[in-house]
C-alpha cells in the first residue's frame, strides 16, 4: 500500500497531536496501523512537518528521531494521546498528566539535538497543557484523530473537512436514502 505524508494527515492543529494521529484508527485492533511503525514513513515525518504542521514555524528545521530515542519518542506519542483523549472525553486526569509530564521531562532532559523531532514534540505537548482553552480540543467524529477546533463559535466535528466531513455526509446521506428507499 502506497503512503505519503500529505496535510491531511496534519490536521491535529498542534505537532504534539499530529504526532499521536500517526496511529491511523487508533481504537480498532483489526484495522489499527501505525505510521511509525514503518522506519521510512517516521523518517520521512520531519520533512512532511516543516510543510505541512500548524506549528512548523515555532519548530523550524526538525531533525529525524534518532534510533537510540526512538522508544522515548513514542512513549511520549502514547502519554499524549491518553492524556489528551481524556481531557476530552471526561476531563483532566492527574495520573495520565503526570505520565505525560513524564515523558516530556524524560525527553526534554535528554541532552543536546533540540531541533529533533521528539524535543519539538515535547514542547509542543506542554504547549498544549498550558492552552487557555482546554474545550478547543476535540475528537474527530469520524476517525478519532485528536484536533484544535480554531473556529470562531466552537463547532467544528471533524479534524478536516474535506475528508472527514464530506464521509461523514456522504455517509448519512446514503443512510437517509436507504431509508426512504425501504418498504
Amino acid at each position: 500500500m502506497s503512503f505519503s505524508w500529505t496535510a491531511h494527515r496534519f490536521s491535529g492543529g498542534a505537532l504534539a497531536l499530529d504526532v499521536a494521529n500517526s496511529v491511523i484508527l487508533r481504537h480498532d485492533d483489526e484495522r489499527r496501523v501505525d505510521r511509525f511503525a514503518v522506519p521510512e514513513q517516521l523518517e520521512a515525518f520531519p520533512e512532511a512537518a516543516a510543510e505541512f504542521c500548524a506549528e512548523r514555524t515555532l519548530f523550524g528545521d526538525i531533525a529525524p528521531v534518532t534510533p537510540e530515542s526512538r522508544r522515548n519518542f513514542l512513549a511520549l506519542r502514547e502519554a499524549t494521546d491518553r492524556y489528551f483523549r481524556k481531557r476530552v472525553s471526561t476531563g483532566s486526569d492527574d495520573t495520565l498528566l503526570a505520565q505525560l509530564l513524564e515523558a516530556i521531562a524524560l525527553i526534554l532532559r535528554g541532552g543536546p539535538g533540540s531541533e529533533a523531532l521528539e524535543k519539538a514534540t515535547a514542547q509542543s505537548a506542554l504547549r498544549l497543557v498550558a492552552m487557555p482553552e482546554p474545550e478547543r480540543m476535540k475528537i474527530c467524529r469520524n476517525c478519532g484523530w485528536l484536533f484544535l477546533d480554531r473556529s470562531k463559535n466552537k463547532s467544528r466535528a471533524w479534524c478536516d473537512m474535506a475528508v472527514c466531513g464530506n464521509r461523514a455526509k456522504a455517509n448519512r446521506h446514503y443512510r437517509r436514502r436507504k431509508e426512504e428507499e425501504a418498504p
